[in-house]
């Protein structure tokens, strides 16, 4: 064999024994989803701290497993590279972020940020936002209504 091609051939192995990169929930729960898409269907909860492996990435989605073996995929925001100290204390707990706090932290919106907004426009009612924001609906109802409403899921099939 060649110098250049037994080079070539190592060089093209290497990546292969390279360990897959290792991911951590940031969230409170973190929801592995069939498919890459926040209508996808959860397969699996993680709690904050679990240590996932990464398989790929698609767009804003990370592709993992779980300890057990389950894959699925999560978006990127409720996942870190950092190592996170998890603390079993219940002061610790209850300081946490909820997985919507962090998502609405991300997008700049925060309670003191709603509380202006809500003092600036008090012409405003928000009764229907609030109950909106206390809604919870279940895989099966959003799947129907993604159906009845002739939704597409961005690419990930429910």
């Amino acid at each position: 064999m060649k110098k250049s091609t037994a080079a070539w051939l190592c060089a093209l192995c290497v990546p292969c024994m390279v360990q897959a990169a290792t991911l951590r929930v940031q969230v409170q729960t973190g929801q592995v989803r069939k498919t890459p898409s926040f209508l996808g269907e959860v397969v699996a909860s993680v709690p904050y701290g679990q240590a996932l492996e990464a398989l790929s990435t698609q767009n804003s989605w990370q592709q993992v497993q779980t300890p057990d073996g389950k894959t699925g995929w999560m978006h990127s925001t409720a996942l870190t590279t950092k190592r996170i100290a998890v603390k079993t204390s219940a002061a610790a707990v209850s300081t946490g972020a909820s997985g919507d706090e962090l998502a609405l932290a991300g997008k700049g919106f925060s309670a003191d940020v709603e509380a202006k907004f809500k003092e600036e426009h008090a012409n405003i009612d928000f009764a229907w936002v609030d109950k909106m924001g206390q809604a919870n609906a279940t895989a099966d109802e959003i799947k129907q209504f993604v159906k009845d409403g002739g939704l597409n899921a961005n690419g990930g099939a429910l």
